[in-house]
């Protein structure tokens, strides 16, 4: 017996990119010393092709990034090539019926940036402002949505506090505290930037939030629970609540903690033992615990990054359709989620993992440059084209 999940009408429907981990070419920012990234996907060139494949595909919006170290490569020089090129882009998804999801920043700063401090520089939110607003200027009216900052909290614990993201620092506590103050106000300023070019352009923010609970029941879990879940998921999100007119949720980890003698607390996870090619565990019930948390806002959701490492395509079907199971749940229960755009389209640089890691839709040989859409974004097509989900009981 079969079961169908509807989505609402006008559900969204597609997969996300970045710039640096597809383009190809990009070798003025602060990645592209210790990390470069070569030829990546070819998307800089193919990107035609690319989009085809996602109108084949029953994707009706895909999000990419624009790459600040192209657009402004000079402190206070803009490039109208590269900007136009992007219009391009933004052209051809809008010929093929595709809406867009365009990002300001994605984890990379231009070099000139990079020599005066990244993101702890005290100018840096007023610089990405100015660049904001030149992007927006010129392209506002073919972008459906506009991301201004992904992942302002990955992208300051992994360079500051891990040391696996440049600068990679460790236990770099300024550097952490003043870079994720700077993102967190660039957002601010950016936001406000578009709203004076657009005041009717939705804009947000996406944050990659994990859904944490305790190991075990006892006081000292709970209240670690509590102190992290504020630190890792609603610090921010509390902080640019009057800035946003969506939520972008990236959701890939289900964090279990428990108070330890030893340490300061243990993360815990794993414990179903289904797991990615990175040892991340599978947890779809953990979308629509972090979704649900966001009903109070009363904003509309985009699940604007969901997926896993799995390069023999073993899992990603499943996890595609259960993860959609939960989130119809939450839309059931009242979340108002406007669309789901699974990471990524394409196997990509997975920025310390370099090529590794095998996230796509399409598996690229990255070698030849060759690719070839695999069995689950087939599966993932049938549900973009119904605009449902068939269970079978």
């Amino acid at each position: 017996m079969k079961k169908e999940l509807s989505f609402p009408e006008g559900f969204l429907w597609g997969a996300a990119t970045s710039s640096y981990q597809v383009e190809g070419g990009i070798e003025n920012c602060n990645w592209s010393k210790d990390f470069p990234a070569g030829k990546a996907c070819d998307y800089w060139n193919r990107y035609e092709e690319y989009f085809d494949i996602a109108r084949e595909l029953g994707q009706n919006v895909h999000r990419l990034s624009l790459e600040w170290s192209r657009i402004e490569p000079v402190e206070g020089q803009f490039d109208p090539a590269a900007i136009q090129h992007y219009r391009l882009m933004l052209e051809a998804l809008h010929a093929r019926g595709i809406k867009t999801m365009v990002t300001l920043w994605h984890s990379t700063n231009p070099l000139w940036l990079t020599e005066k401090g990244g993101w702890t520089h005290m100018a840096s939110p007023a610089y990405f402002e100015r660049y904001a607003a030149y992007a927006v200027r010129e392209l506002d009216e073919l972008a459906d949505f506009w991301i201004t900052i992904n992942e302002p909290g990955i992208s300051t614990t992994m360079p500051y506090l891990l040391g696996m993201f440049p600068p990679r620092h460790k236990y770099d506590l300024w550097g952490w505290g003043s870079s994720l103050y700077n993102l967190a106000q660039a957002h601010k300023r950016a936001y406000r930037a578009i709203k004076r070019i657009n005041p009717d352009k939705p804009a947000g923010m996406a944050e990659n939030y994990s859904f944490v609970e305790p190991q075990y029941k006892d006081p000292l879990s709970l209240l670690l629970v509590r102190v992290w879940d504020f630190l890792r998921n609603r610090m921010l999100r509390e902080y640019v609540r009057r800035e946003q007119d969506f939520i972008g949720v990236n959701y890939y980890f289900h964090e279990r903690l428990a108070w330890d003698l030893k340490y300061p607390f243990i993360v815990f996870r794993n414990r179903n033992k289904l797991v990615s090619d990175r040892g991340h565990e599978i947890f779809p019930e953990g979308l629509y615990r972090v979704v649900k948390d966001m009903k109070k806002y009363g904003l509309p959701v985009y699940i604007t990054e969901n997926g896993l490492a799995d390069k023999e395509d073993k899992l990603r079907a499943a996890f595609i359709r259960d993860h959609l199971k939960w989130l119809h749940r939450a839309i059931r229960e009242g979340v108002d989620v406007r669309g789901y755009l699974h990471w990524s389209l394409l196997d990509n640089f997975e920025w310390e993992m370099k090529y590794g890691p095998c996230y796509g839709l399409l598996a690229m040989d990255f070698e030849h440059l060759t690719y070839e859409v695999r069995p689950s974004a087939r599966e993932y097509a049938k549900i973009c084209k119904a605009n449902k989900l068939i269970l079978e009981n």
